[in-house]
């Protein structure tokens, strides 16, 4: 059973000097612990082999790093996605939300105010409890007329609803964090559906370039065996050769349909509703410039996912204090100023004024081992956010150290790709002189048109991945949003 103690005192005319005295103890400290910032601590430099390379460039933009790769559909995806994406219109109404939480909290601090009225009549009953003295004529009915407005008001002494305010300022700067964090998301995916997209499709060209070539060599190897200089194995060969580059053609074009699903999901449209956009074949988008990483300490501070962690562990903080609070009094103001009077056409005489002030104390005298509990679970729930949002750092370097690493040691991957690719290319030019002036045999063309068909299909793959770790970098470094730029709440305009 819970016991609780209060205690109201009545002013009266003569005791209102007690009002500022109560009113100065709202200056008073809030309790529990202020919140400072955790320092970030990143490595002193990326890894320096690497990033040395990688810095050697001019720096790209972070808020539209996208715009590296000069494609102008993939411009258009992007903005399409900012302003249909429905993540992002989620992540838009949670900002909404926690913006009236926010409201909810602060409106705490401010004073309580009801307008009133009433009228009744009433009479006791003649024949009732109160017969024996009921006058002669027996009792008159009593009328009552009252107009006012009753006020109360918290005094927060100890600081309770700043600190619950405090907290709820910082989920709602957590919350706008959350919404940068699925932009981020967002535009790195766009990009890599896009990049998917030009992919498959250079990949399905060359496929059917391979295969052209292979039908040639089929339609080749079939003259000399009619002229009786081959034998029919180089033609079951060559036959088996151009189905086997054929077969895999049908799977690069699923794998493009999927990529052009998953772009049309992301941009908030139906699947299917994109092939059409699609139908024409482009280069694959390349990135113009080299990259500049930058200090570590302002990369990781530039992350929403970090931003967020960081503004939860506030939040989370100034629940100690609210929690804290508990264990001390709280001090409110109550009062009524109003008329009643029992006619109408008193109503208003100054005669029919009447007013009461209230300043209740209540203090919770054995509820302390509950206040005391939930201060400790609020603490140890403050250090879990500060060992998420340290783990959140590390994360993010990770994630940076194997962008940078994959993005050099790719692009190093796709020129050796390159070189090869020429050279069996000249290679498969050379065998199929040789082997129609008789210096060797078919096989030797197959391995060779094999070989250029699969260094060209690698390549391909690889000068994606190059792009891929690209975007995969500026999602690491949280770019895709400009630190100055305010979150647009309707959904109707561009975020």
């Amino acid at each position: 059973m819970i016991f609780n103690r209060v205690i109201s005192i009545r002013f009266r005319p003569h005791s209102a000097l007690y009002l500022p005295a109560l009113l100065l103890l709202q200056a008073c400290a809030a309790v529990g612990p202020d919140y400072e910032p955790p320092d970030i601590t990143p490595p002193d430099a990326w890894s320096e082999k690497v990033a040395a390379e990688v810095e050697a460039g001019p720096q790209a933009s972070l808020q539209n790093w996208w715009s590296i790769f000069n494609d102008p559909e993939l411009d258009a995806l992007i903005e399409q996605a900012r302003l249909a994406n429905l993540d992002l219109k989620l992540a838009v109404s949670r900002v909404r939300e926690s913006r009236a939480m926010l409201a909810i909290a602060r409106g705490e601090k401010q004073p309580e105010m009801n307008a009133t009225g009433s009228a009744s009549i009433s009479k006791l009953s003649d024949d009732g409890a109160l017969q024996q003295i009921a006058p002669e004529g027996g009792f008159k009915s009593n009328d009552m007329l009252s107009l006012g407005v009753d006020a109360a008001w918290e005094i927060d002494v100890f600081g309770g609803i700043r600190r619950s305010i405090e907290a709820a300022g910082a989920a709602y700067q957590a919350s706008v964090e959350e919404y940068r964090d699925v932009m981020v998301s967002l535009y790195a995916e766009v990009a890599l559906a896009y990049l998917d997209i030009r992919s498959h499709q250079q990949r399905i060209l060359f496929a059917r370039a391979n295969a052209d070539a292979q039908q040639q060599s089929l339609d080749f190897a079939r003259d000399r065996f009619d002229s009786g200089v081959a034998s029919k194995l180089d033609v079951l060969q060559a036959k088996a050769n151009l189905l086997a580059t054929e077969s895999a053609i049908p799977a690069l074009q699923i794998g493009l349909n999927q990529a052009i699903n998953r772009l049309a999901v992301l941009l908030g449209k139906d699947a299917g509703s994109l092939q059409s956009r699609f139908h024409e074949t482009r280069p694959l988008p390349q990135a113009a410039d080299l990259l500049s990483v930058g200090v570590p300490a302002d990369v990781l501070r530039q992350r929403p996912d970090i931003r967020k962690a960081e503004r939860m562990l506030a939040a989370q903080t100034a629940e100690i204090g609210v929690a804290t609070a508990e264990l001390y009094p709280s001090f409110s103001l109550a009062g009524f100023f109003g008329l009643q009077s029992r006619s109408l056409s008193n109503l208003f005489d100054s005669s029919s004024f009447a007013y009461g002030i209230q300043a209740p104390v209540q203090w919770s005298l054995l509820n302390g081992d509950r206040v005391r509990g939930n201060i400790e679970v609020q603490k140890e729930k403050t250090q879990q956010r500060l060992l998420i949002y340290e783990n959140q750092v590390l994360l993010a370097v990770e994630e940076v150290e194997n962008a940078i690493a994959a993005f050099n040691l790719n692009g190093q991957q796709s020129e050796i790709l390159e070189n090869a690719s020429v050279a069996t290319r000249d290679a498969v030019d050379l065998v199929m002189i040789q082997y129609n002036t008789g210096l060797t045999g078919f096989n030797n063309v197959l391995i060779t048109q094999r070989d250029l068909f699969d260094l060209q299909d690698q390549l391909v793959i690889t000068r994606a991945e190059v792009s891929a770790n690209v975007i995969g970098l500026y999602k690491a470094l949280g770019g895709g949003w400009n630190v100055n730029e305010a979150v647009q709440l309707d959904t109707s305009d561009a975020p």
